[in-house]
């Protein structure tokens, strides 16, 4: 689960990591509280940050959310200096408006939040970031001195520049690894000691949230050698955000594709894809499969969806209508494993939604296990446009042939 820049910094602050300060604003009247707040803990200069989910925002481009060809102004983070007007006016142009990023899509997302946050003058950016190694089954912490850059970039032009050091599980970040860090980002004197204590508590919160990716980036080293997160980004581990009822109640649905919303709700594992076959599979690995043998077969799959383990009726009809609301689908594979649910029961509930939602697509069915006879049996006594495979391979060679009668 992905949050905001501002929702990052309120985890980390909770664990006394040094960040850059900030007020989050839904609508323009909040703007002055947010100044006062920040002048009153000692802010002289003033920084205006859009807010969504997508890297690249201080090069993005604002375009009017009713016109989508007039540019409203060029970048989504703006630094102001003291001009708290100016701040103001730019503040009241792009909110509400679209920000369109190199990460966002070229529809780009609305901006409903803006972070006026404190003008920091430093002399150094740095790169930082946590995340789980899982060919290691290690975390593993990542530095470079080119901060401000997407460590993607560093890692493809200058990968020497980045530090790695991986953390064992039961020992958590040792001393000598945060002075390894320290040494490989060139800090020195006071930056070199406060990075130090910096590194530890990151770590406590990496760890204490259950976060799967924690970036700073940039990390800064300020003129009185400070180190503070100037941004943040925060990913929580899906299969734990409900431990945390307040990291929960984080989510920006709006920030996310609706029909991955609306799948969520019914407990089902969707993510919408480009293709324009739409498949419905029990268990990641099998999905992840049947998506190449589509490729394979000359289709492009429009999703990957995971039912899970049970592939009841209902499960099966709300896989249907997710699918279905992608209107790039011309034809839905269905390829079950009857393992811990019978094949009969799946054909079962297949013929059920099908005959509910009257498909207007074909849909090609696969299913091996327990009762895949039978359930076979159930699929061609339906009278339903339902067309039977055996093997995989059958089954995505049917679906593209499918499409291409239709």
């Amino acid at each position: 689960m992905k949050i905001h820049e501002f929702q990052a910094k309120a985890i980390l602050k909770k664990f006394g990591v040094g960040v850059q300060d900030g007020v989050p604003i839904t609508s323009i009247g909040e703007f002055d509280y947010a100044i006062n707040y920040l002048k009153t803990n000692g802010a002289t200069q003033f920084v205006v940050k859009s807010q969504i989910h997508a890297g690249g925002r201080g090069k993005g481009i604002v375009y009017n959310k009713l016109n989508r060809d007039e540019v409203i102004v060029e970048g989504g983070v703006k630094f102001f200096g003291d001009n708290v007007e100016k701040a103001k006016e730019y503040a009241s142009k792009i909110l509400g408006n679209i920000l369109v990023t190199h990460q966002s899509g070229k529809e780009g997302k609305e901006i409903r939040t803006l972070y006026i946050a404190e003008g920091l003058d430093y002399k150094k950016e740095l790169y930082l970031g946590i995340l789980l190694d899982r060919q290691n089954s290690k975390n593993v912490i990542m530095a470079s001195t080119e901060g401000g850059v997407e460590i993607e970039k560093v890692a493809a032009e200058t990968p020497e520049k980045i530090i790695k050091v991986w953390i064992e599980p039961a020992l958590g970040i040792q001393s000598y690894q945060a002075r390894e860090l320290a040494t490989g980002l060139k800090l020195e004197g006071n930056a070199y000691k406060d990075f130090l204590k910096f590194i530890n508590k990151l770590y406590k919160a990496y760890e204490g949230i259950d976060a799967s990716l924690l970036e700073i980036n940039p990390l800064i080293i300020t003129n009185d050698d400070r180190i503070l997160a100037l941004d943040a980004k925060i990913n929580l581990d899906d299969n734990a955000v409900e431990k945390y009822p307040e990291y929960l109640a984080m989510r920006d649905l709006t920030e996310e594709d609706a029909l991955e919303v609306e799948a969520s709700k019914s407990n089902l594992n969707y993510i919408k894809l480009d293709g324009n076959v739409g498949c419905m599979v029990n268990g990641a690995g099998l999905a992840m499969a049947t998506m190449d043998l589509i490729k394979l077969a000359g289709g492009e799959p429009a999703n990957f969806l995971d039912v899970g383990g049970t592939a009841s009726a209902e499960t099966v009809e709300n896989g249907f209508k997710i699918i279905l609301s992608d209107k790039n689908v011309k034809a839905i594979l269905i390829n079950i494993f009857g393992g811990i649910v019978r094949c009969d029961r799946v054909a079962t509930g297949v013929v059920q939604a099908s005959r509910n939602l009257n498909i207007p697509v074909p849909v090609v069915v696969r299913l091996q296990g327990t009762n895949a006879e039978e359930a076979k049996k159930i699929l061609d006594d339906s009278g339903l446009n339902l067309i039977s495979a055996t093997t995989l391979e059958d089954a995505a060679k049917k679906v593209t042939q499918a499409i291409s009668v239709n």
